[in-house]
């Protein structure tokens, strides 16, 4: 029986950290799919599309993953792709009170569905999109922490040489 996982989140940009984690989450399962949340209550920095197409970009060497984009319930999601696992990244210590929280609910939710966390590489543990962007947007170097294809959109985002 085959296994198929998700791995939700904003990628907004995707980090070196997500790919790790997608990476690892392949070589534990059939297939990946990474799948690019649409919310509108977030300000997103890059559109759905730009996300989708950083990650497939980014990731296009694990020929066991998927790009896919989604909103709602996360488990209802799952459901469609017929996906019993749900991945999420771990950071640090503060990232796994609400990772838990959350793996709770969806328990709740949809009982046949397994979270499964993996933990980032250490040089990882710091790196978030938020402060990705941040950093960028100041002047700081992120070229060591994102793939080149992000920091390439970034570049033109922010219309930097």
């Amino acid at each position: 029986m085959k296994v198929r996982a998700i791995y939700p989140g904003s990628f907004d940009p995707v980090t070196n950290g997500h790919v790790y984690i997608a990476e690892r989450a392949a070589a534990i399962f059939d297939e990946v799919i990474v799948s690019v949340l649409v919310n509108e209550r977030k300000n997103a920095a890059f559109s759905v599309g730009e996300r989708c197409g950083m990650a497939e970009e980014a990731l296009k060497h694990v020929s066991n993953i998927k790009i896919d984009s989604f909103n709602g319930l996360l488990v209802d999601y799952a459901r469609q792709k017929d996906a019993s696992v749900i991945i999420r990244g771990l950071r640090a210590m503060s990232d796994f009170e609400y990772e838990f929280q959350m793996a709770l609910m969806n328990r709740q939710l949809a009982p046949e569905i397994e979270t499964f966390f993996i933990v980032t590489d250490p040089k990882y543990s710091y790196v978030s999109s938020s402060s990705v962007r941040e950093i960028f947007h100041f002047g700081g170097t992120v070229e060591n922490v994102v793939p080149l294809v992000v920091f390439e959109k970034l570049k033109e985002r922010y219309k930097l040489c």
